[in-house]
């Protein structure tokens, strides 16, 4: 009962309290644990046991809450969807888990209807609002069954989260109920997070720059409050009229609210902290970021991996007697550790290297947040987990605080609006087309998407295509953000003297 524990624990101790705003209507804490409670064992009426594979396709609700903890309390495993991919990434991932059931918000009804076909152990549809000739949330909750939780173990997976193949296949990142809690009692003492604090869900919460903080705002029976689609003045909107106290949006998010507001006073009574993660940002951005809400900033750094957070810039005691600029500087570092990881920066003999912040390393760790592993993929999970070690690919240098900065990434991975995008998968898909001989993604620094992605291509001879109709190309296969915002045709591409595509060298040309 792990992480129903924290549902429940909540109801226990602040059954009155507010446990969710969403739009003009609110939960208590108990009204939560009950509807939760007969959502899971409607659930568990129709089939859903143990150990079974449950997707999610929904935008930020209440109804999201509910399904983490409602699959949570049955010992299944959820499997959060991105809401962003296309039909036949969505099939890959469907394939890969196997899922019993799928629960479905009203947004993804075609996608529903397109696919579920595909999935040959699918059983039950729930849809998470409106109704139809599938059961209903409503259906489920309106049914008041009672609930017995399951008696899940530290060990035992809660959560698969997809990651973008590299080779094509996505990787499921287990998270056991372990990580997760841990995770999350972590955030409640790095944070300093209370009763009284209102979480602001506008990063998606099909993703851990969202997620942990579903199960440490309910650790501490805190409120949380949902913006299903992320708009510059909606999100202003529930910052003030839901009184957030904290929340984390990723650098596009931040980046537009900023331009946005143009230098304007946003500052609200109750907003007290803002995180960011997810790409570089600038310390020009975090200063911005300062002056604009009049709260606290701190910048974070993890991977679905690691439950996520491996470090926080969060200000110590000790850096208050530093002057502004310098505080600053560690706002916008990368960060010391989370409480929850021992953290190391290796060279490639596994040696430490000298915290001076110029010696580059592999930054790796472990801990009680760290993932098992990848779902069914022995060879993979082998290559990434090592001697006890998580081997992150993400090359930074550290200080003497143990303070760690990024410096650049080992597995070519362009980090463009606060999601991964695997430079091979985009490699792939546009390999696909006719014409289209070799091609190299690969990302450049961007002020408002943290990187941007582009790809130079090289024809078949005889051959033409035009970069409107190379990016359609991509369109049709992969989710928008993975479509390259510039394609260059090229007549050939760098290369090393074994033959080797340099990236850095297209990175580099286009920083020019």
């Amino acid at each position: 009962m792990e992480l129903w524990n924290l549902l429940r624990g909540a109801a226990q101790s602040n059954p009155t309290g507010v446990a969710a705003r969403e739009g003009d209507r609110s939960w208590t804490w108990a009204q939560m644990h009950d509807e939760t409670a007969a959502f899971a064992a409607g659930l568990s009426a129709r089939g859903i046991a143990p150990g079974d594979r449950v997707t999610i396709l929904e935008r930020n609700s209440v109804a999201y809450l509910q399904a983490y903890f409602a699959l949570a309390g049955l010992g299944a495993i959820a499997v959060p969807l991105n809401v962003r991919l296309a039909n036949p990434e969505l099939a890959s991932i469907l394939q890969d888990a196997a899922p019993k059931a799928w629960l479905v918000g009203a947004d993804f009804d075609p996608q529903v209807d397109a696919l579920r076909g595909e999935v040959p152990a699918l059983e039950l549809v729930v849809r998470l609002s409106g109704a139809g000739e599938d059961v209903s949330l409503a259906d489920l909750v309106n049914e008041r069954r009672t609930f017995q939780p399951h008696e899940s173990a530290a060990g035992d997976v809660a959560q698969l989260y997809y990651t973008s193949g590299t080779t094509g296949r996505p990787k499921g990142v287990m998270l056991t109920h372990g990580n997760v809690a841990a995770h999350a009692a972590a955030a409640c003492t790095e944070l300093d997070l209370f009763r009284d604090d209102v979480w602001g869900h506008f990063a998606p919460m099909f993703h851990l720059a969202d997620a942990w903080a579903v199960f440490a705002i309910t650790r501490e029976a805190g409120a949380h409050a949902f913006l299903p689609r992320f708009s510059k003045s909606a999100a202003l909107d529930v910052l003030r009229r839901d009184g957030v106290t904290l929340t984390n949006l990723v650098p596009t998010m931040l980046q537009a609210l900023l331009a946005d507001l143009d230098g304007q006073d946003a500052r609200t009574p109750s907003l007290r902290l803002i995180l960011s993660g997810g790409a570089p940002i600038a310390p020009s951005v975090v200063g911005r970021t300062l002056d604009t809400f009049g709260c606290e900033y701190a910048q974070t750094y993890g991977l679905t991996e690691t439950s996520p957070f491996l470090t926080l810039s969060l200000l110590q005691a000790n850096h208050l007697r530093l002057t502004p600029e310098q505080q600053l500087a560690v706002r916008s570092r990368t960060g010391r550790p989370y409480e929850t990881v021992e953290l190391e920066i290796v060279d490639r003999a596994n040696q430490l290297v000298p915290q001076d912040d110029r010696a580059v390393g592999e930054i790796r760790v472990r801990g009680t947040t760290v993932s098992p592993g990848y779902w069914q993929r022995p060879e993979v999970t082998a290559a990434a987990f090592r001697d006890g070690w998580f081997y992150t690919g993400d090359l930074a240098t550290w200080n003497q605080e143990r303070s760690v900065n990024i410096v650049d990434r080992a597995k070519d991975v362009i980090l463009t609006g606060g999601e991964n995008v695997y430079s091979t998968e985009v490699e792939a898909a546009l390999l696909e087309h006719r014409a289209v001989l070799e091609c190299a993604a690969y990302g450049v620094p961007h002020p408002e998407w943290g990187e941007e992605l582009r790809i130079a291509v090289m024809l078949r001879p005889g051959d033409s295509a035009t970069e409107d109709e190379l990016r359609d190309h991509c369109r049709e296969r992969l989710a928008n953000y993975k479509v390259p915002k510039r394609v260059e045709l090229v007549d050939e591409l760098p290369r090393t003297g074994s033959g080797k595509v340099q990236k850095r060298v297209l990175r580099d040309r286009a920083a020019r």
